[in-house]
C-alpha cells in the first residue's frame, strides 16, 4: 500500500515550468499543430536544432538569419528573418515563449564535412549580429516585433568532446568558447541591461555524478584508466568548472545556466545535485538552472509507450523538488527522430507522453504548489491549487501498488497510458490501483 497525503493549506510556492519543450511541432513551415502547445499550457519552446541539419537552412540559426558574414551587420537588408518570424510569431500566438539559442544546429555528419560549427571569425561582429536579432524581436528593429523574449542562450554544447575533430557542435577550443561567451554576454548586457536574461552554455551534462562519483565528489579523479566515455564526461565536468570560474572572476553576465541529460530520473537527481553543488561553491547559489534538453527514453522501442510517458512525468515531478528553474523536453518535433517523443510523425497525433505533459500543464495553470507527501520512492507526485481546485499528479515507475489518499472533497481520477487519454477511473474510499508505468491525474473541487 502507498500512502499519499495532500495538505492544500500548506502552500510551498509557484508550480515551476518543468514542461517546456525543445523544437515545437513544426511540420515544414506548417504551424497548425501549435494548438497542442496551447492546450497543454506549454510555457517555453527552446529553439535549437530547428535550423535544419540536413540542408533545410531556414530557421533561427545565426547563419540562416545572417547569411553573408561579410555583410554590414547594422543594415536590416543583411538579415533574413522571414522563416524565423513564422515560427516565433506562431509560438507567441500559441502562448508559448521562445527561448532563443544564439548559435547553430548540430552537424551529426561533421566527420565527413563541417559547415557552420566553427568559432566565429570575428566574435565582436557575431555579438553585434546577436544584438540585432534581439532588437528585431524585442524592439521592432527591421520591421520586427515587441515580443519581449526573455531568454537568450549563447551557443549549445561547446563541450561535446575534448578532441575538436570529434565535436559535432564546436570546432574550437574551450578557451575560444569562453571568449565567445565573454564578448557576446558583455555586449548584450551593455545593449539591453536587465531586460533580457543571458546564459548558457547548454552543457552536455553531469554524467560524472552517475558514472564516476557520488555528488560529494569522493571518487572523482581517482580512476587511473578511463574509457572513452569516462574521458568525455570528465571533460564535460572540467569545462563546467573552468567556465564558472571565468564567469565569477570576470563578473560576466550570467543569468541562467543550462545543461542537458538523457538519463533516467534517479540519475537526473544526482546530476542536478552535482550542478547545484558546484554552482553554490562558485558563488552562484541563486542562479537560474535550466535542464533545457532532456529525454528519459530516447529509444525507438520506447517511443509512444506508457513507459516513456510515466518516466517523463516522474522526471518533471522529481526535478520540481530541486533548485531547477525550467525544463525543456527534447523534443516536440514531428519527425522520425527517436527524440521526438510527443507526436506520431505518421498520423501527427499525440503520443500518450503528450498527455502527461498536458496533465502537468493543468498543475501549472492552477499555479500554487501545495504539500504532497508519498511513502513510496517509486511513485512520483506533485500537487497544486488555485484556491478553489486542488489537483495531484502521480506517476508509478515501480511495481503495481494500491494507493490511499487523504482526499476529503469530491474528486475525479483520470488515467493516462497507451490506451487511455484522461479516462475517468473509479476510486473506492479514497483508494485506487496504480499499476506500473501508469500516470494518474486527480482533481478535486472544494465545496
Amino acid at each position: 500500500m502507498t500512502h499519499i497525503n495532500i495538505n492544500a493549506a500548506k502552500k510551498i510556492g509557484k508550480i515551476k515550468p518543468m514542461h517546456g519543450v525543445g523544437q515545437p511541432p513544426l511540420y515544414g513551415t506548417d504551424t497548425d499543430m501549435f494548438h497542442y502547445l496551447t492546450e497543454a499550457n506549454i510555457p517555453y519552446s527552446r529553439l535549437h536544432d530547428v535550423g535544419g541539419r540536413f540542408g533545410c537552412n531556414m530557421f533561427v540559426d545565426i547563419p540562416n538569419v545572417f547569411r553573408d558574414f561579410s555583410a554590414d551587420e547594422n543594415d536590416p537588408d543583411s538579415y533574413d528573418f522571414v522563416f524565423t518570424d513564422i515560427i516565433i510569431s506562431a509560438l507567441v500566438k500559441a502562448g508559448c515563449e521562445p527561448i532563443y539559442r544564439l548559435g547553430v544546429t548540430i552537424e551529426n555528419f561533421h566527420v565527413i564535412k563541417a559547415y557552420r560549427i566553427f568559432p566565429p571569425s570575428d566574435m565582436a561582429k557575431w555579438a553585434r549580429i546577436c544584438e540585432h536579432i534581439v532588437r528585431h524581436y524585442n524592439e521592432g528593429w527591421a520591421n520586427g516585433f515587441e515580443y519581449n523574449i526573455k531568454y537568450w542562450e549563447i551557443w549549445n554544447e561547446p563541450d561535446g568532446h575534448r578532441d575538436i575533430a570529434e565535436n559535432a557542435m564546436w570546432k574550437g577550443t574551450k578557451e575560444e568558447y569562453f571568449e565567445l561567451y565573454r564578448v557576446t554576454s558583455k555586449h548584450l548586457r551593455k545593449c539591453f541591461g536587465s531586460s533580457i536574461k543571458i546564459g548558457g552554455y547548454a552543457s552536455c551534462g553531469f554524467y560524472v555524478a552517475r558514472d564516476l562519483q557520488d555528488v560529494t565528489g569522493a571518487a572523482f579523479g581517482t580512476k587511473k584508466v578511463l574509457t572513452d566515455w569516462e574521458e568525455r564526461i570528465t571533460y564535460f565536468a572540467e569545462f563546467f568548472d573552468e567556465f564558472i570560474d571565468i564567469v565569477k572572476k570576470e563578473a560576466l553576465p550570467f543569468d541562467f545556466f543550462s545543461h542537458h541529460s538523457y538519463a533516467d530520473v534517479k540519475a537526473n537527481l544526482k546530476m542536478q545535485a552535482y550542478c547545484e553543488q558546484h554552482l553554490k561553491k562558485a558563488g552562484f547559489e541563486n542562479i537560474e538552472i535550466h535542464l533545457n534538453e532532456w529525454n528519459t527514453n530516447p529509444y525507438i522501442k520506447d517511443r509512444g509507450t506508457e513507459l516513456a510517458c510515466a518516466n517523463a512525468v516522474a522526471n518533471m515531478c522529481a526535478m520540481h523538488s530541486t533548485k531547477m528553474t525550467a525544463m525543456c523536453y527534447y523534443d516536440a518535433q514531428v519527425s522520425a527522430s527517436v527524440y521526438g517523443g510527443l507526436f506520431n510523425p505518421i498520423t501527427r497525433e499525440p503520443f500518450c507522453a503528450y498527455y502527461g505533459f498536458k496533465a502537468f500543464g493543468k498543475l501549472y495553470a492552477l499555479g500554487t504548489q501545495v504539500e504532497c507527501t508519498c511513502d513510496n520512492p517509486d511513485v512520483y507526485t506533485l500537487a497544486a491549487t488555485n484556491g478553489s481546485t486542488t489537483a495531484v499528479l502521480l506517476s508509478n515507475l515501480g511495481e503495481d501498488t494500491s494507493v490511499e489518499l487523504n482526499l476529503a472533497d469530491d474528486y475525479t481520477a483520470y488515467l493516462i497510458d497507451q490506451n487511455n487519454i484522461f479516462t475517468a477511473i473509479g476510486m473506492h474510499q479514497n483508494c485506487l490501483e496504480l499499476k506500473q508505468n501508469k500516470v494518474i491525474y486527480i482533481e478535486t473541487n472544494h465545496k
